[in-house]
């Protein structure tokens, strides 16, 4: 099959047949532009789902983070709160011994004024 070639009349009534190399070189042109944008695609979704992969990875770590930090806080509290009840311990002890130390104390000076009384005696 024949193409026909469309034929343009000028103002000189003289008839100009287009050349058929430039619509080729036009189509050729255009047939390159899509396959690097095909390709300029392919890459940036390549690109793309690199990123998501990473931000993913990035994301469950963080979480990871998140849930050891808490168990750690967790800890901390705890942790006070035994040794809030340590030094309230300690502090019950102390006085206790405190008070044991103030009655023997006494009990020394006591016993020493009765032993000093009956020297005084002779």
């Amino acid at each position: 099959m024949k193409k026909k070639v469309k034929k343009i009349k000028t103002k000189s009534k003289k008839v100009i047949k287009p050349k058929v190399g430039v619509a080729k070189a036009k189509k050729d042109e255009v047939s390159k532009l899509k396959r690097e944008m095909t390709k300029l695609k392919r890459e940036s979704n390549t690109k793309i789902e690199i990123l998501e992969s990473k931000l993913k990875e990035v994301t469950q770590e963080l979480e990871k983070k998140g849930a050891d930090l808490n168990r750690l806080k967790e800890e901390v509290e705890y942790k006070n709160k035994q040794l809030a009840s340590k030094d309230v311990e300690m502090e019950s002890y102390k006085k206790a011994t405190e008070e044991k130390i103030f009655q023997l104390e006494a009990k020394v000076k006591e016993l020493e004024g009765r032993s000093a009384e009956p020297s005084a005696a002779l």
